[in-house]
């Protein structure tokens, strides 16, 4: 078993002795791929665009038309909310049911149905 390991042992330290060589062609390849990612890194990076919120301004029109667009949704909630007398509250309608009448309810005047020809 001691032999066995001595052996090993000299065999690893004349592996380390005997390096292979390089070929040349591999040594080419790499100096060529390596110069290629200097003149990559070289490269100004890009310049990134704009922000979502500053393109989404732009499209609305500025500031001027983000501000006309939040004045208007504001009143339209501030309408929505307190309605004036004239329009059905949307509140009331979130929350009443809806009741279902029946002739029968009326009583028995059935003058309604009654043609005046």
């Amino acid at each position: 078993m001691a032999d066995d390991d001595l052996e090993l042992d000299h065999l690893f330290a004349q592996a380390r002795r005997q390096r292979p060589a390089l070929p040349d062609d591999l040594a080419v390849r790499i100096q060529t791929d390596a110069e290629a990612v200097r003149l990559g890194r070289m490269k100004p990076a890009p310049q990134p665009g704009p922000a979502l919120w500053d393109r989404l301004v732009r499209n609305l029109g500025g500031w001027q038309g983000l501000s006309g667009l939040v004045a208007a949704s504001a009143a339209g909630v501030w309408i929505g909310f307190s309605a004036p007398a004239f329009l059905p509250d949307p509140a009331d309608l979130l929350t009443t049911q809806e009741t279902v009448f029946f002739v029968a309810d009326l009583g028995y005047d059935t003058s309604f149905l009654e043609t005046t020809e």
